[in-house]
């Protein structure tokens, strides 16, 4: 008969040669409802909403998107500007709060704190499709401009 002690320590011994299935947070988000819904019919794509899932989970998770969206100087906030923007205002929070929960399983499987990329990680990402969208901008406000690269 084995102690609970003595589980334990095979656990932990057996730890590294058990493989993690892969698609946890894709399931775990699901769960939590807050991953977009899906409706094909005919060939075409319709919105669905999101779906139930656990509803305090969901409420905790769309409060903390709400408040991680108005810090200063954090990727949540660029991002929810970017969905806010093609989106709408109200499947922002959602999706941010999808981005939450990711990120949430991620820190706890690896065992890391989070580390935020920045309010400019987007537009560092591609700059010359940053380029592209501010010229076209400032375009559509009147002005002519030739963007060129400066030198290194």
């Amino acid at each position: 008969m084995m102690t609970r002690f003595g589980a334990r320590r095979a656990a932990a011994s057996a730890r590294p040669t058990i493989k993690k299935p892969r698609g946890l947070s894709a399931h775990l988000v699901a769960w939590a409802g807050v991953c977009p819904g899906n409706y094909a019919s005919t060939g075409r794509k319709r919105s669905a909403g999101c779906r139930r899932g656990n509803l305090h989970l969901k409420t905790a998770l769309v409060g903390a998107a709400k408040t991680a969206v108005r810090t200063r100087d954090r990727n949540w906030k660029a991002k929810h500007h970017t969905l806010k923007a093609r989106r709408g205002a109200l499947r922002a929070p959602l999706a941010i709060a999808h981005k939450v929960l990711i990120a949430a399983y991620h820190m706890l499987a690896a065992h890391q704190t989070y580390k935020d990329l920045g309010e400019d990680h987007l537009n560092h990402v591609d700059q010359k499709r940053a380029a592209r969208r501010l010229v076209q901008h400032l375009e559509s406000l009147g002005y002519e401009v030739v963007a060129t690269p400066k030198a290194a």
